[in-house]
C-alpha cells in the first residue's frame, strides 16, 4: 500500500498532520522570475474558485478513506503573477485507518494565466513513512528548484501532481478519437514523469452523484510495480466542460480499488448528468 494513494492521484491526475505553508519563504525568489519574457495565456473554463471535490476510496468492500481537492478563493501573487492555489488531502478511515494510516497534504500555486505551478507543497504520511517535499519552478528558465541547492532542468510548461489535474482537465477532448492518446509532463520525485493518458470513448455511469455522461481514458501505466497489466487502471471524467473524475477503478497486486466521486460544489459549469 505505501505511495498507493499517491500513485493513483499522479495517475488519475487527482491526489491524496497538520501542515502550515510558509509562501512568503518562495515569493522572494520568485520576482527573479519576472519580465524576462512572456508565458503563454492559457484560456480556461473547466474550473473556478470554491470548487470542491470530494472521492471516497474502496478496497474491494471496505471504504478505504477519502480525498478531497479544492481550488481555494484566495488568489496570492507570486512574483508578479496571480495564482490559483489547490489543495488535495487525502486519509485513510476505519480498518484501514488502524492498519496502515495515511495523512496526505499536497498544495500547488499555479499560475493563472499558463496553468503551471510555482510552488508545490508534498507532505506525506503513510503507515509512518514521510516525505517533505518544496519546489519551485521558473517556467521562464525551465528549470525547478527543489533545495539544497538541488535543480533540475524540465520540459516547457512542466506541471507537479496537483497542477497537472488541473491542466489535464483544461485540454480539448471534443474531437477525441479512439485510441488517441495524450500526454502531459509531470515533475515528481526529482524526476520528468511523463503521464500519457488513452482515450477510450463515451459511456453513461451510474454514480454516487446521479447517472453521469463521461469521457473514458485509460493512463499508460508502468507494469509489474503496482499494476499488472497496462489497461489495469481506467477513469471516467465528465462529458462537459468541468472534466471532473467521476470514478477511477484500478486492479493491483493485491486487489482492487476503487475511488467514486461522493460530493462536489461551486462548479464553473453544468455537470453532465442524465435525468
Amino acid at each position: 500500500m505505501k505511495h498507493f494513494l499517491s500513485c493513483i492521484l499522479l495517475i488519475v491526475l487527482l491526489s491524496f498532520f497538520s501542515f502550515r505553508s510558509d509562501v512568503s519563504t518562495f515569493s522572494q525568489e520568485a520576482p527573479l522570475y519576472a519580465n524576462q519574457t512572456t508565458l503563454r495565456l492559457l484560456k480556461q473554463e473547466a474550473f473556478k474558485r470554491g470548487e470542491k471535490l470530494k472521492y471516497r476510496m474502496h478496497y474491494g468492500w471496505l471504504d478505504a478513506g477519502f480525498i478531497s481537492i479544492e481550488v481555494k478563493e484566495d488568489a496570492r501573487e507570486i512574483g508578479g503573477r496571480r495564482t490559483y492555489h489547490m489543495v488535495g488531502v487525502g486519509e485513510t478511515k476505519g480498518t484501514f485507518d488502524f492498519f496502515f494510516k495515511v495523512r496526505d497534504r499536497y498544495e500547488s500555486y499555479v499560475d493563472e494565466e499558463a496553468i503551471a505551478p510555482w510552488i508545490f507543497i508534498r507532505r506525506v504520511n503513510e503507515g509512518g513513512y514521510t516525505i517533505n517535499q518544496d519546489y519551485v519552478f521558473n517556467h521562464y528558465k525551465k528549470k525547478v528548484d527543489v533545495g539544497n541547492n538541488a535543480v533540475y532542468d524540465i520540459p516547457e510548461y512542466c506541471q507537479d501532481m496537483i497542477s497537472s489535474f488541473y491542466y489535464a482537465r483544461c485540454l480539448d477532448y471534443e474531437n477525441a478519437k479512439e485510441n488517441d492518446v495524450f500526454t502531459i509532463n509531470g515533475f515528481v520525485d526529482k524526476e520528468v514523469f511523463p503521464i500519457k493518458i488513452r482515450y477510450i470513448g463515451r459511456e453513461t455511469i451510474d454514480s454516487d452523484v446521479g447517472k453521469i455522461r463521461c469521457l473514458k481514458f485509460r493512463p499508460i501505466l508502468q507494469k509489474g510495480r503496482i499494476f499488472k497489466r497496462e489497461d489495469d487502471l481506467n477513469v471516467w471524467i465528465t462529458d462537459d466542460k468541468n472534466h471532473i473524475p467521476v470514478r477511477a477503478q484500478a486492479k493491483i497486486l493485491v486487489g482492487s480499488v476503487k475511488m467514486d466521486l461522493t460530493e462536489y460544489s461551486n462548479l464553473a459549469n453544468p455537470i453532465a448528468k442524465v435525468n
